[in-house]
């Protein structure tokens, strides 16, 4: 096991490679819908790229994830054939939120012969989830257009 301040130390070493290995501005956090967010996630068992639909208002997080299952066959035959896509996903605090992502199992981020892999993942995974939303993005901001 590794120390709070070694754990950090590697976190803090690996997001700095990802960056130099693929010095890109990803969309993450500009999607410019409130509480709709893209994201990376890495732990010692799997990496993941996720999109988090979060707003406090339970009629806007239905009508988002709706959109998207809207645009599932297109989603998965076009771009992410790996995407899971779950209404009602529960965090661990215990707040239901709407996501979809793709998951890459077997990786551990305390091991570094994983990094590259993991850094291909993100790219890979993250680059066609962007392709996917910035070609939808209209489709899916306008609360007035029903699925």
């Amino acid at each position: 096991m590794y120390s709070k301040e070694e754990t950090l130390q590697i976190k803090k070493e690996f997001w700095t490679a990802f960056a130099a290995a693929y010095p890109k501005k990803w969309l993450l956090y500009d999607t410019k819908i409130k509480d709709v967010t893209f994201k990376f996630f890495i732990d010692n068992k799997k990496a993941q790229v996720l999109l988090d639909i979060e707003p406090k208002e339970e009629e806007k997080r239905k009508i988002y994830f709706e959109k998207i299952e809207s645009l599932k066959t297109i989603l998965i035959e076009d771009y992410l054939p790996e995407a899971i896509l779950e209404r009602n996903f529960y965090l661990e605090t215990g707040k239901v939120i709407s996501r979809i992502w793709v998951e890459k199992g077997e990786v551990s981020l305390n091991n570094r012969k994983y990094w590259p892999e993991i850094f291909d993942f993100f790219n890979e995974t993250m680059t066609q989830f962007e392709l996917f939303f910035y070609e939808y993005e209209d489709y899916i901001k306008d609360l007035e257009t029903n699925t």
